[in-house]
């Protein structure tokens, strides 16, 4: 994201090899997250939970079909040209049947949790303090809906 021009001049820092300013925000910044999160919802929003899931700089896109999949697709990447926002394509996986995102595969056989973050709950040391229990129970509870 770029900085607004009059605020350039608060990024400045000096080096040993000169005076820089920043011009576009770098993720380190406390709210640049966030800042960059409301953003890929504003400008996805018409699309947000019909074909396309956003979480900060991951972009998922689903469809039913390899069609309506094209045109998805087009309307993501024209999206984001139309707002100077650029997906690198080294970055990119195009056409998965299967895709691992935010601790789950999703598939078309469904949504589940991925195999590795079961592994973690499997070896995970029994708590010995209240900070240990509260994020094993944190881990564990993110995947309550896949526990019966």
């Amino acid at each position: 994201m770029k900085v607004k021009d009059v605020d350039v001049p608060k990024t400045a820092f000096q080096t040993r090899y000169g005076h820089c300013k920043l011009l576009v925000m770098p993720f380190g910044l406390t709210n640049a997250p966030t800042t960059f999160m409301d953003l890929m919802n504003r400008i996805f929003k018409p699309y947000l939970d019909k074909f396309v899931v956003v979480f900060i700089d991951d972009i998922l896109i689903y469809s039913h079909n390899k069609d309506e999949h094209v045109e998805h697709l087009r309307i993501v990447l024209q999206t984001l040209r139309d707002h100077q926002l650029y997906a690198k394509f080294s970055k990119c996986e195009f056409w998965l049947s299967e895709v691992a995102f935010l601790g789950h595969v999703i598939s078309v056989k469904g949504i589940m949790v991925d195999p590795k973050k079961i592994q973690t709950i499997l070896d995970w040391q029994p708590p010995r303090n209240v900070s240990k229990a509260r994020s094993f129970l944190g881990l564990a509870g993110y995947y309550r809906r896949f526990v019966r």
